[in-house]
């Protein structure tokens, strides 16, 4: 079956190079706002019959909907089967109501996202209480990736020794992978959030002087669990601190919090575009659409 990427120009400079591994062609949806803030999207007006649709859902709200505009004119061109692949996949926090009356994001994008494609595939989604992504979006191909055998080299080759600090126990799926990759000791620490940028952080008792600490974390949204975490790290008598996410959300002053926490460096893979993303995930994608296709 032939195949083409569609790449929104947010996500063209990584879509170009899963293009380059997977030898297929790739064309640059057109995208236009109004002064309304409606969207205007063209397409390729004769498409193959595996289209694969490149775009990272952070800033979710308008991006939603255009690639909802995407993937119907998609399949009216042509298209059989539609392959999303989101590096960042939104709106998968609430995935209960835990007030009366609340929508369960989680569900409902999911299922909008389950009747546009065939198959969805991103990377370390927020998972709360499911263990699987077919949980949150009902098809046979929702395919979760990891990216931490990719970080894991990345930091093999920065550091020749560190610990590896999770700052809750959601880290640690992530966290133990690396510590495989890379051969360094790792532990975690305990978090409360108290709300969006209230986070207290317990360290583990440990000796933290003398060596470098790194910070592991899916996503840097606020930069209150990384930065708090340094400054505890700080106070420890750690002077080598470093942190490596996921997803570089980076919302308002955050990047500047953690930086002014004691981080030396932030390190990110890109599946957002910015510029701490320096862990390509092309062929983390690429071999996953080699499986499918």
């Amino acid at each position: 079956m032939s195949m083409m990427i569609l790449a929104f120009p947010d996500y063209l400079r990584q879509c170009n190079r899963i293009a380059s591994r997977l030898n297929i062609p790739l064309v640059e949806i057109v995208l236009h706002h109004f002064p309304d803030s409606e969207s205007y999207l063209r397409l390729p007006p004769s498409l193959p019959e595996h289209v694969i649709i490149c775009r990272s859902l952070n800033q979710p709200n308008d991006k939603l909907i255009e690639l909802l505009l995407c993937a119907k004119t998609a399949r009216e061109f042509g298209a059989k089967r539609l392959t999303l692949i989101a590096p960042y996949l939104s709106y998968m926090r609430q995935d209960i109501a835990i007030q009366p009356g609340e929508a369960v994001s989680q569900r409902i994008i999911g299922n909008l996202l389950a009747d546009l494609f065939d198959d969805v595939i991103t990377v370390d989604p927020h998972l709360h209480r499911i263990s699987s992504l077919s949980q949150a979006i009902p098809i046979k191909n929702a395919i979760s990736l990891t990216a931490a055998d990719e970080i894991g080299r990345f930091l093999k080759q920065k550091l020749e020794n560190a610990l590896l600090l999770g700052p809750d126990s959601e880290s640690e799926q992530w966290i133990t992978r690396i510590a495989h990759v890379t051969g360094f000791d790792y532990c975690i620490a305990g978090k409360e959030r108290q709300g969006d940028k209230q986070v207290e952080i317990t360290l583990p008792t440990r000796q933290y002087r003398n060596q470098p600490v790194v910070i592991v974390d899916d996503v840097a949204s606020t930069g209150r669990t990384l930065g708090n975490t340094g400054k505890r790290l700080q106070a420890a008598g750690c002077k080598d601190i470093y942190a490596v996410v996921t997803h570089p959300l980076f919302c308002g002053d955050a990047e500047t919090y953690i930086l002014q926490s004691g981080v030396k460096s932030i390190w990110s893979t890109d599946s957002i575009e910015h510029r701490t993303a320096c862990i390509g995930l092309d062929g983390l994608l690429a071999g996953a659409i080699k499986t499918i296709a």
